[in-house]
């Protein structure tokens, strides 16, 4: 049965080898994304940063394409496509993403942007080098001489590209230890697809009859290898898990055992003919895996710094950077996009999960590839239970939500200029008999007592979100009616798209009495500092961290809890530089423990040469996206997040 599914597509490629056509219609997504350079970043300041760069696929020369590959009969998401060569042969081209994740590519540090080393059961001191496109939002490397040496077999099917490798065995699975920690040597007849994903963490079975002490340690976290071979029914034998013998009743109470440690390798099954071994991680480290020829093998090395360092330029003004950044005795690793602001046609936009109303949340990935960004990360705050923003995003000039609590936020514009500080916005609600009052909140999901405004940006109707606001409807700068809210989260009032609501909430519901119906009213409204002002761009989290190479955190004037400002978590951020890039980072548990303070992330952000820095939503919604992967984090473990902000490139 090992090979049913390999003699099918073999037949599947037989048949369309005979029938020598490709489909010359291209995917959705392909087609979309040629469009890019008129529907994005159409204003950025045309300063190229290598002339030398010419991307030589275009809609004419591509025959085939698509969003799905089946690899060995399983089918997964992955863009590509296809296009003529010089000698008539057909070229074959896999998004970087896909190739990386899905394939178990290793890639090696590069400073030209059309050409990326790899390393994949081969040497590093003499690597394949492959060549690199950029096309819409995916980078796209030409896999054709790599496939051939490799013997794999490709076909294009519609929307999907077939490919189906030789099959392989897995020999042996062995264990050691190396001066950094446990290592796993899986030994392969031959070089072979794989796979790894970070599980969630472990939990043990209780017995309730039996005290159980609380453990000082948090869980062992599961992680799955999977490798496109068939490994030994011996061999799986070997690593099947044997329940505990159950235990005689006891008679007498006696102190709780102690725990066996946990074994690294939980269990190696084959399922649809992968094999898949599971570990047991303890907190704190993570694998770091490596294949090597002649024998080819698959190393695993269970280490507490297991992130490799690389500096890769991903395109022209855009790096992929990585490192194990030393604070004190701690270590520290970083993952980061640095990203120069003035290259040709390279532009960054606030992104939503929901383009069209202020509710919702989704995976950063998904959002991402919606607004067909080259790259993102998660920015800011946001409630997990009802979906709607905690903080400031400005687009296109026009405020999406409102700032909160005087936090740290980044403006920017398109021609390259960047301004970080704590912001507030001023609006104040003006009539004719010289009545003001203050608005507190501007399409925002922060609830306290007073007056909220909610314009067409926020959705076509407004919920309220506490019992019985008071909301008034306001036209062409006319009350044109009152209403009452009633219950919280059960009536919806339209928002007028030629005007706005205001709620009035608390002890702010006496002014109702002061703006009946018909009164005129305008809208003043002011940032402060003033410089935010002249910004179209605006997304705010918080804390601020570091202004003018000083750390100036100070996340209890920004109104964070106690509980908040104390926490070691995964980490997000945005800096600026001193040479005008602009750096999206991520910082991840420190090895052997958990993540930075706030303060821990205040001094690395100054390592990294942070000129200005703010602190991003983190834990979890920690997400850094590049051409259709997740570099920090497997995306199963990345939560939703209602925004981010996105990089785009116009391509020449």
């Amino acid at each position: 049965m090992a090979n049913c599914y390999r003699q099918k597509y073999h037949s599947a490629i037989a048949w369309m080898n005979n029938h020598r056509f490709f489909y010359a219609a291209m995917s959705p997504i392909l087609s979309v994304a040629l469009n890019l350079s008129t529907t994005n970043a159409t204003n950025a300041q045309q300063i190229p940063t290598d002339t030398t760069v010419k991307p030589t696929l275009t809609p004419r020369s591509v025959l085939s394409s698509g969003n799905q590959i089946s690899l060995n009969g399983r089918t997964l998401p992955g863009t590509w496509l296809q296009q003529p060569g010089a000698t008539g042969q057909v070229t074959t081209h896999l998004s970087d993403g896909v190739f990386r994740q899905v394939f178990g590519i290793n890639f090696l540090n590069s400073s030209n942007p059309v050409s990326q080393p790899i390393e994949w059961f081969s040497s590093a001191t003499k690597p394949l080098v492959l060549t690199a496109r950029l096309l819409g939002a995916y980078r796209y490397l030409d896999i054709t001489s790599f496939s051939q040496t490799a013997g794999w077999q490709i076909q294009a099917n519609g929307n999907t590209l077939v490919i189906v490798t030789p099959e392989a065995k897995v020999k042996d699975i062995l264990q050691g230890k190396q001066p950094s920690g446990n290592r796993i040597v899986v030994d392969l007849d031959r070089p072979t697809p794989w796979q790894v994903a970070q599980g969630l963490p472990i939990t043990k079975a209780i017995d309730p009859d039996t005290p159980t002490p609380k453990p000082s340690t948090p869980p062992n976290r599961e992680w799955k290898i999977t490798l496109d071979g068939i490994a030994d029914p011996g061999l799986i034998q070997r690593y099947t898990p044997v329940p505990p013998p159950t235990p005689l009743p006891n008679l007498i109470k006696q102190l709780p055992p102690v725990a066996a440690p946990e074994p690294l390798i939980k269990k190696v099954e084959v399922v649809k003919n992968q094999t898949i071994v599971s570990l047991s991680v303890p907190f704190g480290q993570s694998p770091r895996i490596t294949t090597v020829a002649n024998p080819n093998r698959l190393i695993v090395d269970i280490r507490p710094d297991a992130l490799v360092d690389k500096d890769i330029t991903w395109a022209p003004g855009l790096r992929w950077r990585q490192k194990i950044v030393n604070l004190g005795t701690e270590r520290f690793p970083i993952v980061w996009l640095e990203i120069n602001p003035k290259a040709f046609g390279l532009t960054l936009k606030p992104i939503l999960s929901n383009p069209n109303a202020s509710v919702g949340t989704a995976p950063l990935m998904q959002t991402a590839q919606r607004y067909l960004a080259v790259a993102a990360i998660n920015a800011g705050y946001f409630n997990r239970n009802n979906r709607l923003p905690l903080g400031a995003i400005r687009r296109d000039n026009q405020w999406l939500s409102g700032p909160i609590l005087n936090r740290g936020a980044i403006a920017w514009n398109d021609s390259g200029q960047f301004y970080l500080g704590r912001l507030t916005l001023e609006e104040t609600l003006n009539t004719a008999n010289n009545l003001r009052l203050p608005i507190l909140f501007l399409n925002s999901g922060y609830v306290q007592s007073g007056i909220a405004r909610y314009t067409p940006a926020w959705g076509s109707t407004y919920t309220p979100l506490t019992d019985n606001e008071i909301i008034l409807i306001v036209q062409k700068d006319q009350i044109t009616n009152q209403v009452s809210g009633g219950k919280a989260g059960q009536i919806s009032t339209p928002i007028p798209q030629d005007g706005y609501l205001l709620t009035l909430r608390g002890n702010a519901s006496t002014a109702a009495a002061q703006l009946p119906i018909g009164t005129a009213i305008s809208i003043t409204s002011v940032t402060a500092p003033r410089d935010f002002s002249s910004y179209p761009y605006i997304v705010a989290a918080g804390p601020l961290l570091v202004k003018n190479r000083q750390i100036v955190l100070d996340a209890k004037a920004e109104k964070f809890s106690n509980s908040f400002i104390a926490e070691k978590a995964i980490r997000s951020g945005i800096c600026t530089n001193t040479t005008g890039n602009i750096a999206i980072t991520t910082v991840h548990n420190r090895a052997g423990g958990p993540g930075p303070t706030l303060a821990e992330h205040a001094q690395l952000m100054q390592l990294l040469g942070c000129v200005d820095a703010l602190n991003l939503d983190g834990g979890s919604s920690t997400s850094l996206y590049l051409g259709g992967q997740l570099l920090d984090r497997s995306p199963s473990t990345a939560a939703r997040v209602h925004n981010g902000i996105g990089i785009f490139i116009q391509q020449k």
